[in-house]
Order: C-alpha cells, then structure tokens, then sequence
C-alpha cells in the first residue's frame, strides 16, 4: 500500500490530485486550512484517508503538523507541495506581496525541507512540487508570484543536484503547469480542468519525472518564452 500527503489538498489541483491518486490504491494524506472541506473529500475517497489542518504561513507549526501526519500514516511514499497563492496586484500593494512569499516561498520551503528530513530518515520517497510555467518570466500584473514559483522551480532543481550526491533514494518532480481551472487560474488559453491536469501530474509521479509541463503542449509555449528577449517579453505582457 502506497501512502501520499498532498499539502494544499482542499481544492483544486490538490483536490483532484488527491482523487486521481486515491483512484490508484494510495492511500491519501490532506492537508490544508479548511478541515471540513478535506474532511468532506476524504470521505468520498476510496481509500483510506487522513486529515490535517495546516497553515504553512506558520511554518514551524506546520512542521510539526507534517510530522505528525506522517507518523500517523504509519510511511509515507509521496508528498506533494500544492499550496499556494496568487493574486493580482499591478499596484504593488505590500499585504498581497507578503502574502505571496509567505506561502509560495516561506510556506512551501518548510514543507519541503521537512519532507526531505523525512524521506532521509526512512530511506528514500518522492517529493512533487507543484510550480508553474509562469516562473519563466516576470508576470507585470501579479510579481511576486512569477518570482515565487521562479524560486519553487530553482530550489526543486537545487534538491535534485543535492540527492546526485547523497545514498538515499528520493525522486524530486517539479511540476510546472499551465493555466488550470481553478480559482488562481489568469487566462483561459490551453485551459484545462483540474481533473485533467491532476491525470497528468500523476503520470509524472509513476513515470518519476524530474520535470513535467501541465498539459503537455505548455513546453511549447516554454520554449518560445525562454528564446525571446526579455524587451520582446515586455511588449507582449
């Protein structure tokens, strides 16, 4: 029996994440801030399910909640760091900067340093960040997002050049998608729900990717946005 915790679970891609993987045999780990909603979706999930309320703003705390889950859990093979935030401030406005780093930065390093003091402990796991295509460049409308995910994105990397040197086997994926329909989506272009998005990231996670773009055809989009030059980039955005 394979065992998943998904921070960031209660809607979503980690909704849908959860569900999709729950499909497969894990049982699944939700963690997040709105018990009731997990305590809802584990209920309709054909396997065994587990509960935890988590603010990863309070980092130490969440910590500790992650621990505590996965003892509950009995092991953990997979951990996958979705929580996030994204909101729009062409402004510069200071609270929904903080915000942003405080979740996407402060909020997802904890989990993730906690996750891989876990998996050295028990000899190996699969750590999944879930990133996005617009690390790639500086989103004008909305900063500090496109910075934080930069940071989720090279900070996933830097873990994966660390594990080349270390006996433990543990499997690092950064997940980069494009825009899904969930409430942080910006743009409908190459949209994609969810339940679709969640299919191919857990696909990425069986095959042991080290880097997937959701959906697929978004790597085209990659491509074209790390060969333009950067004044090319401003007059587009």
């Amino acid at each position: 029996m394979q065992r998943a915790i998904i921070v960031g679970a209660s809607s979503g891609i980690g909704e849908a994440l959860a569900r999709a993987l729950a499909d497969e045999g894990y049982e699944i780990g939700l963690a997040a801030r709105r018990t009731e909603r997990m305590r809802a979706i584990g209920d309709e999930l054909p396997t065994k399910s587990y509960v935890a309320t988590m603010d990863v703003t309070d980092t130490d705390d969440a910590r500790e909640g992650f621990v505590e889950l996965a003892e509950a859990m009995g092991s953990v093979d997979l951990v996958v760091v979705n929580a996030g935030v994204a909101p729009l401030n062409r402004d510069l406005e200071w609270e929904p900067e903080r915000e942003t780093i405080d979740v996407n930065v402060r909020g997802f390093t904890a989990i993730a340093t906690a996750a891989m003091d876990y998996f050295d402990s028990q000899g190996g796991g699969h750590l999944v960040g879930i990133s996005s295509v617009g690390a790639l460049l500086g989103n004008p409308s909305a900063p500090a997002y496109s910075a934080s995910k930069a940071f989720v994105s090279r900070y996933l990397e830097g873990l994966r050049s660390r594990q080349a040197r270390r006996e433990t086997d543990v499997t690092i994926t950064t997940i980069e998608p494009g825009f899904v329909d969930t409430e942080l989506s910006y743009g409908s272009f190459w949209e994609c729900s969810p339940e679709t998005a969640a299919s191919q990231i857990a696909r990425a996670i069986q095959t042991q990717k080290s880097h997937a773009y959701v959906t697929r055809r978004w790597r085209l989009v990659a491509w074209v946005l790390m060969a333009l030059p950067e004044p090319v980039l401003r007059r587009l955005l």
